[in-house]
Order: C-alpha cells, then structure tokens, then sequence
C-alpha cells in the first residue's frame, strides 16, 4: 500500500480554539500527523510517497470559486488589518440574516465558516491545498491498480461543504477524490465516513446525487457536534434520495454496537456496487480520546480494517479526526495492515 505524505502539513498550525467557553490550545496540530508518519514507517505496510501537484481544477469540480478565492487571499488580508495572529470568526449568519457574503473581512470569516475551532493561518491554504494533492496523487495509485492507498493528510476534511470550513476541515480531500473518480473513470462511489463526527460538509456536497453513496457512523447529532446534520432520516434527495445514510449513535457506544453499524453500512455498499470505496479514516472512535465519547480499543481498528477489506473493492483511505495523540499512530496502522492481510 502507498502512503502518500507532505511536510507541507506542518504549516498549518494553529495557536488556539474556542472549546468548553475557553481559548484552548488545539487538539488538530502537526503532532498528530507526525506520529501516524514514525508508526507507517515502522509498520513497513507500505512505500511513502510525495504528492504530485493537480492544480486547483479539482478543488474546483467540489468548492465554488468565491470560496476558494476567500482561502486563498484571506490570511495576507487579516495580518494587514490584525497582525500575525490566529484569524477567528466571531459571528455567523443566522435564521433571518441576510445571506449576502460581506466586504468586511470578520464578516467573511463568519459568512464561510461554522465555528470559532478552526482558525486560519499563514500556512493553511498550503497545507490544504497540499493535502488535497496528496490525495488525488493516492487516488492515481488506486486507479493504476493498487487495491489500496492511503493519504497521510491534516488538516482533517470532511466537515467542509461547498463553500464552508469548520470542525479543523478547510478542503473536503474525500469529496475532491470522489468527484476526480466520477469525472475521469465514470463509475460510482461509495463514500465511508467512520470518523467520530458527522461528516456533513460530504453529505452535504453530494446529497442531491445518485452517483457518489455515502455512509456515515457518528456520535448522535442531538448530543454532538456538527449538530445540525447527521440525523438518520437524511436519507438524500432528488435523485440523491436513498443514497445517503446515517447511522447516528449515542456517548458511550461500544465496539459491537459500533460494528452492528459498520455491518449495516457495508452491506448497502456492497449492494451498491461502487468502482471505488472513500474511506474517510477518523480514529476519534477510540476510547481515550479527549473530545469524543465512543469506546473503541485499538484492537477494533483492526476488525474495521479486516470488515473493509471484504468488501473486494479498491479502496482510498483518507486520513480525518483522532486526537488521542499517543494512540493514533497504532489506531491508524491497525486498520491499515488488517485491510491489506486480508485477502
């Protein structure tokens, strides 16, 4: 299996979030890609691999230009008005507001985003735009023949919609791979999102669309944050009705509970017949980590690996949540070398 990595992660790294009422340090930070790295390496699972630059059509087939435009230019403006500090959104429009994309640039911040945990920093387009090569540069590997690829990435991805980040994501990588997939082999997708949270910038993304399925578990929307999506009557609409599910799930579920669900979701993929599985890979399942309320040992990841590979189909993984920092490296390889010891 090839791992597709950037340094170019590291430039993005956040000094704060708003978390808890309280300005912490962040839970998303270059360490976390950096341990998933030395435990790759000392797995031997796979070759580690650079990405290959893809320009920004492909961002462009997921995220409208205005959006782009705002990433791209956002960082020089705010340090011109604010200086060389965390920019943060402070309010949003709401229920009754005018939806019209402001001159102000805390206006724009709050008009792209959705909450005060995902700041922007010198080095975050690049770290974006480079993690979204990493990608595409795995999916390339996937579509030549390997049966599976994995991209290191951070910042994490799948809660940025069309025109929105928050929730640490700025660039959906498993959209922009699966739309990449559409458009250049014409098959369809499944997408499987295992993250902790909701994916609902994905969801959202392809909700309308019968050629890209997607399955998420996650903490229960009643409970967890995003909140406002994830709810397991969201099953798509227009042509996209039926090719969407949730499998919402409450604070302290456990491995069978979670696999019962995992089982449920495969089966509708199998069924679906895709030319590609998605597997946006969130390991914040795991039972000790500090902002999420599921019971997963490490151990499970290697039955989520194994329960993957049965499905026989070729398979992106993409790497998303997991903050536990000490444990996230052995969560993720477990997955990694179950998928590929399984035949």
């Amino acid at each position: 299996m090839d791992i597709v990595f950037s340094e170019r992660h590291a430039r993005h790294a956040g000094r704060g979030e708003l978390y808890d009422g309280k300005l912490v340090p962040c839970f998303e930070k270059p360490e976390r890609a950096g341990l998933v790295l030395e435990r790759v390496r000392d797995s031997g699972i796979g070759e580690i691999i650079p990405p290959v630059a893809h320009g920004l059509e492909p961002l462009q087939r997921v995220h409208s230009q205005d959006y782009l435009d705002f990433l791209r230019t956002v960082w020089q403006e705010w340090v011109a008005i604010r200086g060389d500090i965390d920019a943060l959104p402070l309010n949003w429009p709401v229920r009754g507001f005018s939806q019209r994309v402001p001159d102000s640039i805390d206006g724009r911040l709050g008009f792209y985003s959705m909450d005060a945990a995902t700041p922007i920093t010198g080095g975050t387009w690049e770290a974006a735009t480079a993690a979204a090569d990493s990608t595409l540069t795995a999916l390339a590997r996937v579509q030549s023949g390997e049966r599976g690829a994995f991209a290191l990435v951070r910042p994490p991805r799948h809660h940025a919609a069309r025109d929105v980040f928050g929730g640490y994501c700025y660039l959906n990588n498993a959209a922009i791979a699966a739309q990449r997939f559409v458009d250049q082999v014409g098959e369809r997708v499944a997408i499987l999102d295992v993250d902790y949270h909701h994916g609902n910038g994905t969801q959202s993304i392809f909700y309308d669309r019968e050629d890209v399925l997607f399955q998420s578990l996650h903490g229960d929307p009643r409970q967890e944050f995003p909140y406002f999506l994830g709810f397991a009557d969201e099953r798509g609409s227009d042509a996209g009705s039926g090719f969407n599910r949730n499998f919402p799930l409450p604070w302290g579920t456990q491995a069978e509970t979670w696999f019962e669900a995992l089982d449920e979701a495969l089966r509708e993929i199998e069924a679906y017949r895709p030319g590609l599985v998605v597997v946006s890979l969130g390991v914040d399942t795991f039972k000790d980590d500090p902002i999420s309320h599921f019971l997963l040992d490490s151990d499970d990841f290697s039955r989520l690996g194994e329960r993957i590979a049965r499905l026989g189909l070729p398979v992106l993984f993409v790497l998303e949540g997991g903050y536990a920092v000490e444990e996230i490296g052995i969560n993720v390889v477990n997955v990694l070398g179950a998928y590929d010891a399984t035949r």
